[in-house]
């Protein structure tokens, strides 16, 4: 829905801006803290905890999505202002490919560093998670948080 929206008014990535940031924050910081999981890792009959096997605090959620919402929020602003930088005729006279390509070449100068440094931080949370006994990623260990199977068979 949000590809076709953003086809067809170049103002979709400033009306998305904030309430995109909520959903997020509400996905991963409040569904963890309230249900111990989004629900993916329910599905799969797993929960976060903390290490100790208690309930996430609201503290530990927010730290476990802290890097991971920096970083799109920094990225989901810079494309804003590549956006706001367009006329609507040249928006909406591009496909999306040469579009998206002139969003990023008007993004501001810190665009592509903070793209890189989401990249790695993705990247090196799966490296993490291959190399423990535990599968803990990175921003498990920033919380102090483990996932845990809840089906104990």
């Amino acid at each position: 829905m949000g590809y076709f929206l953003a086809e067809k008014s170049r103002f979709f990535h400033v009306y998305w801006l904030l309430p995109g940031l909520a959903v997020s924050y509400l996905f991963h910081v409040y569904l963890v803290h309230r249900f111990g999981g989004t629900p993916g890792k329910l599905l799969l009959k797993t929960r976060i905890a903390l290490v100790d096997g208690s309930r996430v605090t609201w503290k530990a959620a927010a730290l476990r999505h802290a890097v991971l919402f920096v970083l799109t929020a920094l990225v989901s602003v810079s494309v804003v202002m590549g956006t706001l930088a367009m006329t609507d005729e040249q928006y909406l006279g591009m496909d999306h490919l040469p579009r998206s390509q002139m969003i990023v070449s008007l993004a501001p100068s810190w665009h592509w560093p903070v793209l890189v440094l989401l990249q790695v931080w993705i990247w090196g949370e799966f490296v993490t998670m291959l190399f423990n006994k535990k599968r803990r990623a990175v921003h498990d260990y920033l919380a102090g948080t483990v996932v845990l199977r809840t089906d104990t068979r």
